[in-house]
């Protein structure tokens, strides 16, 4: 499987110099399975350069998974501008929750006063699955869910593909567990031996003490996840949006410290827009 980072920042999109290298867009992840699937993870800022991207590709049939219905997981939809030509398919899955339906969450996203295209008005055929706790397979590649630890709740991913395994965990506060979601020991089997972990980081130990219940982890904390778990590679996600580009890479280098210190050889690094890794 190939993944592409479209946007790893948290909470609102940000820009500025001091952001250049790790990105200021938010959730945006692009899955490519070996049968060339396109599966994508949320729809924050990011998603508008990859339907961009798409577009030059000419591919106009998509898979979009939702982990939850916060507003910089939904705000680039709009912006996606394969909704808006015929021809486009997207088949949407994720746990609604409290909605009627994941497509329900993006129409009432787009209604007035707030945005000047309602939803119906798109061009796409638009498919919608509510998906909370079974896996289910989209071609090759088996997608498993698990609850996540967040205020409204929410759904992590693992996906699983010849033999290689991705667990995406975003939005997801590891020392509290919020209504509906899980323990420690539940996400640390989960994300066993996976080649790829990419988990909430948001936040320093400091912020943290301002921040806790907010849903989002300290990144020491998501680290200890990844050691314990025994993944290949880590990497930091949801930054913060006051996180500069040098506060980040002191973060990795704190991390990869800690790591040589308990004799562990993961890989870890900090997501950015633009970033593709092959598993």
């Amino acid at each position: 499987m190939k993944i592409t980072c479209w946007g790893a920042r948290g909470s609102i999109a940000v820009s500025g110099r001091e952001y250049e290298k790790y990105g200021g867009d938010t959730t945006c992840i692009e899955i490519r399975s070996s049968e060339n699937d396109i599966i994508i993870i949320d729809a924050g800022t990011g998603m508008r350069k990859l339907g961009n991207k798409l577009l030059t590709e000419e591919k106009r049939s998509y898979n979009l998974l939702l982990t939850h219905a916060h507003w910089d997981h939904l705000m680039g939809f709009p912006f996606f501008k394969p909704i808006y030509m015929k021809g486009t398919r997207i088949d949407m899955y994720g746990c609604p929750f409290t909605q009627d339906s994941i497509k329900a969450i993006f129409a009432r996203s787009m209604v007035a006063p707030y945005f000047p295209v309602e939803f119906n008005q798109i061009q796409a055929e638009i498919t919608s699955a509510g998906i909370c706790s079974e896996g289910f397979h989209i071609g090759p590649m088996h997608i498993e869910p698990i609850h996540l630890s967040h205020p409204n709740q929410g759904i992590g991913y693992k996906f699983s593909e010849n033999g290689k395994s991705f667990v995406f965990l975003t939005d997801n506060e590891l020392t509290l567990k919020h209504s509906g979601g899980c323990e420690y020991g539940d996400y640390l089997r989960f994300s066993e031996g996976a080649d790829l972990l990419i988990h909430d980081a948001e936040y320093t130990e400091a912020q943290y003490k301002m921040t806790k219940g907010w849903g989002h982890s300290v990144y020491t904390d998501a680290l200890r996840l990844a050691m314990e778990s025994g993944v290949k590679q880590f990497g930091l996600f949801h930054h913060n949006q006051e996180r500069l580009d040098e506060d980040l890479d002191r973060m990795v280098e704190d991390c990869k410290s800690i790591a040589a210190q308990q004799g562990k050889s993961l890989q870890i690094f900090a997501a950015q827009a633009g970033q593709e890794m092959v598993l």
